[in-house]
């Protein structure tokens, strides 16, 4: 009976070297040429998204820089001299100092609050198991869900009883309150990936959970504390909606509230120059912030996954 099976390949004689020519050939590799082609256009798409956002940054700079009549007639061109006058304008005749002051105070104070009360909180429900846990926890998650804007008359009523309306700490813990969820439902998850054995190893030293906390457990969540505070600190320099309604007085406003009377007092005046240096001074520190800490960020995100 024929088949259709190639013969064996003869075996070399005893105490012969075998050389490549007595191997069988075997198929030839192809070309991996989808992933090619897959990473050609992952790569591709990156970059159209890179242009897309930095692209306006670098414009928003470079026009702080230009004159009002260089910005209309010659948008997309280098200015031919940088016209520093724009910040120091925008800085003292439009109150950016008093804003920015403001916005460092009220941030500074509110991310401060936040980390030391969400992983304080997230710790404990990590690492110790009792009655009501799990509905603390998901009451945390809810408060995520819950959208702020629906519980703005409530609580602008709450913060003027309580007296803390257009005033500073007011806002700073209303702050605290709004980012309190996330904190610890993230902190939560990073304190679960740490070993236990370096708590158990200081409790068997004679530690209280207070100093293994402080001293042990939070230093080790370092990654995850930056990365959330990188989170809380862009939400809380660019939020506009609370201060808008607790925080009417004009001597207290914070940097968004100053970006928007910016805007509409140049705009009637005419100066797009200092607009444009305004927007870009309430732009610097969340780039400075991101670049600084982008590394610590990515570990943050990743440790959970990485342990």
């Amino acid at each position: 009976m024929k088949t259709t099976e190639s013969p064996a390949p003869v075996p070399a004689e005893s105490g012969a070297p075998v050389t490549k020519a007595d191997l069988p050939l075997g198929p030839p590799p192809k070309e991996k040429k989808e992933g090619t082609v897959l990473n050609a256009f992952s790569h591709g798409i990156l970059v159209i998204w890179a242009v897309m956002v930095v692209m306006p940054l670098l414009w928003a700079v470079m026009t702080s820089f230009k004159d009002d009549r260089s910005i209309f007639s010659s948008p997309w061109s280098l200015p031919d001299t940088l016209h520093f006058d724009n910040w120091s304008r925008a800085w003292t005749e439009a109150n950016m100092s008093d804003y920015f002051l403001n916005t460092v105070l009220v941030v500074g104070g509110s991310l401060i609050g936040t980390l030391v009360l969400g992983s304080m909180a997230a710790y404990v429900l990590a690492r110790f198991d009792f009655p009501g846990n799990r509905f603390i926890y998901y009451l945390f998650i809810g408060g995520m869900s819950f959208p702020i804007m629906l519980a703005l008359v409530p609580l602008f009523y709450v913060v003027n009883n309580m007296g803390l309306l257009n005033t500073i700490h007011g806002l700073i813990l209303v702050y605290i309150a709004y980012s309190l969820p996330f904190t610890v439902f993230f902190l939560t998850a990073f304190f679960r990936t740490l070993p236990t054995s370096v708590a158990e190893a200081a409790f068997v030293d004679g530690a209280s959970h207070s100093r293994t906390f402080f001293q042990i457990m939070l230093p080790m969540a370092k990654p995850g504390l930056v990365s959330v505070g990188i989170f809380n600190f862009l939400g809380q320099w660019n939020q506009y909606m609370l201060p808008t309604v607790l925080n009417t007085d004009p001597d207290k406003r914070v940097l968004t509230q100053g970006l928007v009377q910016l805007a509409v007092s140049q705009g009637y005046k005419g100066d797009w120059s200092g607009l444009f240096a305004g927007l870009v001074m309430a732009m610097l520190p969340v780039l400075a912030a991101y670049i600084i800490f982008q590394r610590q960020v990515v570990q943050g995100l990743t440790a959970g996954a990485l342990k």
